[in-house]
């Protein structure tokens, strides 16, 4: 029997946009509790954002987090002593998690500038369909297309 899942906590809004996401990606860029010097990075990367697009930063970042957010991804299961790769539709949450991860993973990937610039071209690349977080979501895609053969295994 499986345990009860866990209550989700609510995450509150940051600051200066008001957007649960924007917070989100907040917290997943500090580290070792430095919420202040992470708030400074997002923020100065928006700044970036509407230097460089000329446009709403927060509008660029939605658009990026719904293009590089994957719809399915794949999921092992122990079948008869054999693993099987299962593709599996991505709930919302878990979309909005991964898409914030592999953008904030292809900005660190980035060398040779500051954080806030990294992460503002990675966005900035994400929201027109390109860049390494997009790219990575294309190999999930293709992954799960290619084992859609086991898609009658998903429990």
């Amino acid at each position: 029997m499986r345990r009860p899942l866990k209550k989700k906590r609510t995450l509150e809004p940051d600051m200066k946009y008001k957007s649960v996401k924007v917070a989100k990606l907040i917290n997943y860029i500090m580290e070792r509790g430095k919420k202040n010097t992470a708030s400074k990075i997002v923020y100065q990367a928006f700044n970036d954002i509407e230097k460089l697009e000329k446009k709403d930063p927060q509008l660029v970042f939605e658009e990026a987090t719904q293009k590089v957010g994957p719809l399915m991804e794949l999921r092992s299961r122990r079948i008869g002593g054999a693993n099987y790769q299962i593709p599996q539709e991505v709930s919302a949450d878990r979309r909005t998690t991964l898409a914030l991860r592999w953008i904030l993973q292809a900005a660190k990937d980035r060398k040779g500038a500051p954080m806030h610039k990294r992460l503002a071209q990675e966005i900035i690349d994400a929201s027109k369909n390109e860049g390494a977080a997009v790219v990575r979501r294309e190999n999930t895609q293709k992954m799960a297309e290619a084992n859609r053969a086991f898609a009658h295994l998903a429990w």
